[in-house]
């Protein structure tokens, strides 16, 4: 009984500090891109609220939680509410199977540093990344207006579209590993890791992923010039914050997942496992961040075309020759 206690207590821990720590970082990803963006148009960015604009995050909540929760007459009131919250929970849900580093020896006892080490964590990873396409669609739908509803199609579509080059370029990652863990994974690149071996699935994984959380140049359910905000244009307030605290939690999730599919997750010299990692998720965020402030917007057309004429070909090819190597 008091193992199951101990236990429990530790798992609660667990979330805990993971939960402190993503949204904690998810709120200064912001400062920092608007800071780096700042630098690349030279101009200053935020530098009112605290030192250098440190606490501007705080100040942006405070100004979210005050604002007036607004709620369109002829909207379907439940699901726009219960939107947002799709988004940014299943963007938080997705840290739950990353591992952050080696067993912790407590008491005696192997501590995995990973909230649930699941022997099928890949494919917990693709099924919360698609639940995250309802949040989209139906707050586009829910609020009864033309230019969200636009904006909740073209999201739906791409987000669906990517999905499958996402799952196909990490089929050669499973190969190599052998295993759905994402914890075994990590410990399959301990000699080198997979993006040595595997570029042109690291290049299919990290474009399809940026168009998967909609950053720029893949923005278009957003696309401001002809949407206005596209899926999220009637929200205010917190329920707004909640889609872009959701954005900011999505590419921390994929700085992670980038490290430990081909990065080689918490390995790394001098350093301890959970900071490699960090630093590995923030290079990712920061590359982002930089593509961002250097590239336009694609078109429609162009967005769906690089989809499923160029990636998911170029994926399936890829798992061919990773099974022929293998095999030979």
């Amino acid at each position: 009984m008091f193992v199951w206690i101990a236990g429990f207590m530790l798992l609660l821990v667990k979330i805990g500090v993971v939960l402190g720590m993503v949204l904690v970082v998810a709120a200064y990803l912001v400062w920092a891109e608007r800071k780096l963006l700042a630098r690349m148009q030279v101009r200053r960015g935020p530098n009112r609220a605290g030192k250098f604009g440190l606490l501007q995050p705080i100040a942006d909540a405070v100004k979210l939680l005050t604002k007036e929760d607004t709620v369109p007459a002829e909207a379907d009131r439940i699901i726009f509410l219960l939107a947002p919250a799709v988004v940014a929970l299943t963007a938080l849900l997705m840290f739950a199977v990353v591992p952050f580093g080696p067993p912790l020896s407590l008491w005696g006892r192997q501590v995995p540093l990973v909230v649930a080490d699941l022997n099928v964590g890949l494919l917990v990873i693709f099924a919360l990344s698609s639940l995250g396409v309802y949040g989209v669609a139906l707050g586009g739908w829910a609020s009864n207006s033309k230019f969200s509803l636009l904006g909740g199609i073209r999201g739906a579509a791409q987000m669906i579209s990517y999905e499958l080059s996402l799952g196909l370029s990490l089929v050669p990652v499973v190969i190599l590993a052998r295993s759905f863990s994402l914890v075994e994974i990590v410990d399959a690149q301990s000699a080198y890791p997979f993006m040595l071996v595997q570029p042109l699935a690291f290049a299919i994984f990290f474009i399809s992923a940026v168009a998967e959380i909609k950053r720029i140049p893949f923005d278009l359910p957003e696309a401001e010039n002809e949407l206005g905000a596209g899926f999220h244009m009637e929200y205010s307030g917190m329920r707004f914050g909640l889609f872009f605290i959701g954005e900011y939690v999505h590419m921390q999730v994929l700085g992670a997942l980038v490290a430990v599919f081909f990065l080689g997750g918490w390995h790394g010299p001098l350093l301890p496992g959970p900071i490699w990692l960090f630093l590995k998720m923030m290079l990712v965020c920061v590359v982002m961040i930089w593509i961002r402030g250097t590239l336009p917007r694609l078109r429609y057309d162009q967005l769906m075309a690089l989809g499923w004429k160029v990636l998911v070909p170029a994926a399936l090819v890829n798992i061919l020759l990773t099974g022929l190597i293998v095999l030979l």
